[in-house]
C-alpha cells in the first residue's frame, strides 16, 4: 500500500514538474515573440524616421534651387527657353509634394500623419514663408509664360529671396526636432530591450531552481529504483523466458493478420475440421450464406461443386498447421465461376487450440482480363498493334472497378476482421507480467489506429458518384472529404455549370488527376486553401487547382526523376496523354502552385 501512494505521489510530482516545465518555456517564447515584436516595429519606425528626415534635409536643398532657378531666368536666361522653365516647374512641383508629406503623411511615402506637438507648432511657423514662396513661383512662372514686365517679376524674385531665409531656418529647426524624437525612440527601444531581457534572465533562473532542480533528483531516485529492480529481475529469469515465448507467438500471429489485411478483403474463422466460427458480412453476401447455413463445412459453402469442395478439403487438412495462399476457382448456387486469392493462416488461440483464418481476394475481373489478354495474343501482330490502346483501357477500366470494390469492402468488412484481432489479443493469458501486460496495450492501441486509418484511406479509392453521377459530383464530393479529413479550405466551383457524361475512361483518369493534384498540395506544399475549378468549352473541358503552397523549382523536380515529387509530376503527364489531354504547371517558390488539365471532349 505504501508503495502504491508513493508511485501515485511520483506520478503526481512529475506531472506538476511538467506543467510548471512547459509554463516556463511558453513564457520564454512568448517574451522573444513580444521582443521580435517591439523591435521590428521600432526598427520600421527608425526606417521611415530615416527617410523623414533625409525628405526634410532635401526640402532645404529643393528650396535654394528653386531660388537659383528663379535668378537664373530673371537675370541670365531668355526667358523664351522652354526646357528651363519646365525644369523650374518639376523641381518646385517635387517640393511642394515633399513639404505636404512631411506635413500632412503619406501612405505612398509611409510617413505618419500624427505628430509631436513641437513639430505641428513648427510646421504652422514655416507654412507662410512656404506658401508665400510658392505663390511668388507660381505667378513668375506665369508671367514668363504670357511675357509680362520685367518689374512685376522683379517684384515676385525679392518676395521669394525674403521668405527663402526664413524657410531655411524653420526647415533647420525642423530636421533638427525630427532627429531628436528618432533618438529619443531609439533610447526608449533600448530600455524595453533590457526590461525584456532580464524578464527573461529571471524566467530561466526560476526554471532552473524550480523545475530542473528538483527533475534531476527525482531522476537519480528512479535510477536507485532501477538498479535495486534489476537484480530483482535476475531471479525472474524463467518467467521472463516464458513471457518471451508468449510475446513471440503473439507477434507471429499480428504478423499473419496483418498480411491477411494486407492482401485481402474477405475472410472468417473455421475450425481444422473445416466447421465455420465466424463469416465476414461480404464473404457472407458473396457465398449467400446464412445462419440457416451454419450446420454446413466452409467448403460446402464455398462451393456448389463436389470436385472444387474435395480440393478445399484436402487443403484444410493438409495446410491447417502451416498455412497455405494460392489461387483457387469456386462455383456459386446461381453457377457462376469467381476466383479467389485465397490465404489460409493458423492462429493459435489458446495453448492447444487452433484456429484457421481465413482471407480472400476476390480476382475475377483480373482473371477474365487476362483471359481478354490472352484472346487477343493470339490474334495476328498487325491487329494487336491496333487493340494494344483497347486492351490498356479495359485493363485500367478493370482495375479502377477493383479499386471501387476494394473501397467498399475495407469500409465495411476490414473493421470487423481488426476487431477479431483485438479479441483474439485480448485472450492472451499472460499471467500478469508487467511487461507482458505493456506490450498487449501496446497492441489493443495499435489495432485501434488501424481501424482508423483504413476506415479513412477508403475515401482515397472510386467514390459511387463517379460511376453514378460523373465527374462533376464526383469532385465536389472529393474536395468536400478531403477538407473534412485535412481540416484545410479545399472549395470547388463550376464555373460554367458542366453537366455532361464523358465516356468513363476519361472520367476515371481525370478524377485521379485531380485526385493526386490536391494530395501533393496538401501533403508537399503545405497548402492551407485549394481551389479547383472546372469550366468548358464546345471542345475543351479545362480544371484548374491553385493552392497557396510553398511552391517549387519545376526545372529541379524535372532532373530530378528518382525522387517522389519527381515521379509524381511523370506519372501525372503520362495519365493526360493516355486521354490525348494536356497539362500546364506553373509554381512560384514560396507563393504557390497553379495545375491546368485540358481534355478535348
Amino acid at each position: 500500500m505504501k508503495k502504491s501512494n508513493q508511485e501515485a505521489a511520483d506520478k503526481i510530482t512529475f506531472k506538476n514538474l511538467r506543467r510548471w516545465y512547459f509554463f516556463a518555456l511558453w513564457t520564454i517564447a512568448i517574451t522573444i515573440i513580444l521582443s521580435q515584436i517591439l523591435v521590428q516595429y521600432n526598427l520600421k519606425q527608425q526606417l521611415s524616421d530615416s527617410k523623414i528626415i533625409n525628405i526634410s534635409g532635401k526640402q532645404r536643398m529643393l528650396s535654394q534651387k528653386i531660388v537659383k532657378e528663379v535668378l537664373i531666368l530673371n537675370y541670365v536666361v531668355d526667358t523664351a527657353k522652354k526646357p528651363e522653365i519646365a525644369h523650374l516647374k518639376s523641381v518646385l512641383l517635387l517640393w511642394k509634394n515633399n513639404q505636404n508629406a512631411l506635413e500632412n503623411g503619406s501612405d505612398t511615402l509611409a510617413f505618419p500623419k500624427e505628430k509631436s506637438e513641437t513639430l505641428s507648432k513648427l510646421y504652422k511657423e514655416i507654412n507662410p514663408s512656404f506658401s508665400n514662396i510658392a505663390e511668388a513661383a507660381d505667378l513668375f512662372l506665369l508671367n514668363l509664360e504670357q511675357k509680362n514686365s520685367f518689374e512685376n517679376n522683379q517684384k515676385l524674385v525679392q518676395k521669394i529671396l525674403e521668405n527663402e531665409s526664413i524657410f531655411l531656418s524653420k526647415m533647420n529647426q525642423i530636421v533638427s526636432q525630427y532627429d531628436i524624437e528618432a533618438h529619443e525612440k531609439v533610447t526608449q527601444q533600448r530600455k524595453i530591450e533590457y526590461w525584456i531581457f532580464a524578464f527573461t534572465l529571471l524566467i530561466l533562473l526560476l526554471e532552473f531552481f524550480f523545475i530542473f532542480r528538483p527533475t534531476n533528483k527525482k531522476i537519480e531516485r528512479l535510477i536507485a529504483k532501477l538498479l535495486a529492480s534489476e537484480k530483482k529481475a535476475l531471479k525472474l529469469a524463467y518467467d521472463t523466458e516464458v513471457i518471451s515465448e508468449i510475446k513471440e507467438n503473439s507477434v507471429k500471429e499480428l504478423k499473419s493478420l496483418n498480411y491477411a489485411m494486407e492482401n485481402t478483403l474477405l475472410y472468417c474463422r473455421i475450425a481444422p475440421d473445416g466447421s465455420i466460427i465466424h463469416v465476414g458480412e461480404k464473404f457472407a453476401k458473396l457465398l449467400n450464406y446464412t445462419k440457416f447455413s451454419s450446420n454446413k463445412k466452409f467448403s460446402e459453402v464455398l462451393t456448389t461443386d463436389e470436385k472444387e469442395q474435395l480440393n478445399i478439403d484436402r487443403i484444410i487438412f493438409e495446410k491447417q498447421r502451416s498455412g497455405w495462399q494460392g489461387e483457387i476457382k469456386i462455383t456459386n448456387k446461381e453457377n457462376q465461376t469467381i476466383w479467389l486469392d485465397l490465404s489460409m493462416v493458423p492462429v493459435m488461440i489458446k495453448k492447444g487450440e487452433l484456429e484457421l483464418l481465413i482471407v480472400c481476394f476476390n480476382i475475377t475481373e483480373r482473371k477474365k482480363a487476362q483471359r481478354e489478354v490472352e484472346r487477343l495474343n493470339l490474334e495476328n501482330s498487325t491487329e494487336k498493334i491496333n487493340q494494344q490502346k483497347i486492351i490498356s483501357s479495359k485493363i485500367v477500366e478493370n482495375q479502377e472497378n477493383e479499386q471501387n470494390r476494394i473501397a467498399k469492402e475495407i469500409h465495411d468488412g476490414i473493421g470487423q476482421m481488426l476487431t477479431g484481432l483485438k479479441f483474439s489479443l485480448e485472450s492472451i493469458n499472460l499471467e500478469d507480467k508487467e511487461k507482458s501486460a505493456q506490450k498487449i496495450e501496446y497492441l489493443k492501441k495499435l489495432s485501434l489506429d488501424i481501424i482508423k486509418g483504413v476506415r479513412t484511406a477508403t475515401f482515397n479509392l472510386m467514390p459511387p458518384e463517379l460511376s453514378d453521377h460523373g465527374i462533376v459530383s464526383s469532385l465536389a464530393k472529393l474536395t468536400q472529404e478531403l477538407s473534412k479529413l485535412t481540416g484545410k479550405e479545399i472549395l470547388f466551383y463550376n464555373k460554367t455549370d458542366f453537366d455532361q457524361r464523358l465516356d468513363s475512361l476519361i472520367e476515371i483518369n481525370i478524377y485521379r488527376l485531380t485526385q493526386e493534384a490536391i494530395n501533393n498540395a496538401i501533403k508537399y506544399a503545405e497548402s492551407s486553401h485549394i481551389i479547383v475549378q472546372l469550366s468548358h468549352s464546345e471542345t475543351l473541358l479545362s480544371i484548374i487547382i491553385d493552392d497557396n503552397g510553398k511552391g517549387f523549382d519545376i526545372h529541379a523536380v524535372d532532373k530530378k526523376r528518382n525522387s517522389e515529387s519527381g515521379m509524381g509530376l511523370l506519372f501525372m503527364k503520362e495519365r493526360i496523354q493516355y486521354i490525348n489531354g494536356r497539362v500546364f504547371i506553373k509554381s512560384i517558390p514560396g507563393e504557390g502552385t497553379r495545375i491546368t488539365f485540358n481534355i478535348p471532349i
